[in-house]
């Protein structure tokens, strides 16, 4: 098994066969930042000093040939051939909280969202921890790199559930929805993620989920209440779609909009014009409804690429702290 050394430290870790050397350092509880995990946001990047390595996925869109050149590897894709020395900046934030590893389970249900979101649960061999807003890896047999998706639900059972989006053409979305069904088992490797809830926090929070967004925000709404946050805090949950068959269905929205008294739901449409809901995209309406008040507030938000980048955009401008903002970078 080879062992991964860090540049000037006396820390040594194991990579075992298969793991990546970001999995293995976090395995190890160490604090290697990292974001998606998947090879798209080029944070876990480090500098190998000693030893090679193989990238898992050799089209990852955050390294470039000038990565190469430079010997800098992205720690979530990185294999190691043998024992390696490597070089990054560390921080705690990223120290995992709980520790992850890959988890046996099996699928007991799906169950329909939207016209192309279903909620799939599996139950794992035994109960496991995770922070609301974390998630976890899935991969599947002739796929090349996993995937993430985000818990919907809370830790602490053996229960994981996923609000999954189908993606078309997407490898691993269409074996969860077209391949697989109740009894078939997985490994899920897990749990990840730096941006979860800070339940301690004393201001009120709003949460932002375009489409695929959804699953990690109803995670955080249903911790924000176990953890007692909604006694004293507003909550504004924004969802964003297309059209009214994005909508999620009425019992999910009523579930979140009954977690306390101070909590609103906001469905944001943009391409509807029946007049029942607001229409246009969901950061506008965000910003339009809480204005410069937003600077108030921690703010949580997941989805798209382009929406993930004009809220960043919108925070920046309005003068957001950046420990208010809680994201991971799946794009």
């Amino acid at each position: 098994m080879p062992k991964i050394k860090i540049s000037g430290s006396d820390t040594i870790f194991d990579c075992a066969p298969r793991d990546t050397i970001l999995r293995a350092a976090l395995r190890a509880g160490e604090a290697m930042p990292y974001s998606c995990n998947v090879g798209s946001c080029g944070n876990c990047r480090f500098e190998l000093i000693e030893g090679s390595v193989n990238h898992s996925r050799a089209d990852s869109p955050a390294w470039s040939e000038r990565d190469l050149k430079r010997n800098r590897w992205l720690g979530c894709q990185a294999q190691p051939s043998g024992d390696c020395v490597i070089k990054f900046r560390s921080d705690d934030k990223y120290r995992p909280p709980f520790v992850p590893s890959g988890r046996n389970s099996t699928l007991v249900s799906k169950e329909a969202i939207t016209h192309d979101i279903t909620e799939f649960t599996f139950e794992l061999d035994m109960p496991a921890e995770f922070n609301p807003g974390q998630y976890a890896l899935v991969e599947i047999d002739g796929v090349d790199g996993g995937r993430a998706y985000s818990m919907s639900n809370l830790g602490g059972s053996n229960l994981w559930q996923f609000q999954i989006k189908r993606v078309s053409g997407g490898a691993v979305t269409t074996h969860l929805f077209d391949q697989m069904k109740d009894g078939d088992s997985l490994t899920l490797d897990g749990p990840y993620g730096s941006a979860f809830l800070d339940s301690k926090s004393p201001r009120n929070l709003v949460l932002i989920a375009g489409g695929s967004g959804l699953s990690p925000m109803v995670s955080i709404a249903r911790g924000a209440a176990a953890a007692g946050c909604l006694e004293y805090c507003e909550l504004q949950f924004f969802y964003g779609g297309r059209s009214a068959a994005d909508i999620p269905k009425t019992a999910l929205l009523d579930e979140i909009a009954g977690l306390g008294p101070n909590v609103r739901t906001h469905v944001v449409l943009s391409d509807d014009d029946s007049g029942v809901y607001t229409t246009g995209f969901v950061h506008d309406a965000a910003w339009n409804m809480l204005g410069d008040a937003i600077t108030d507030y921690d703010l949580y938000f997941a989805g798209p690429a382009v929406m993930a980048g004009a809220i960043q955009q919108r925070a920046y401008e309005t003068g957001l702290p950046t420990e208010q903002m809680f994201f991971d970078e799946f794009y």
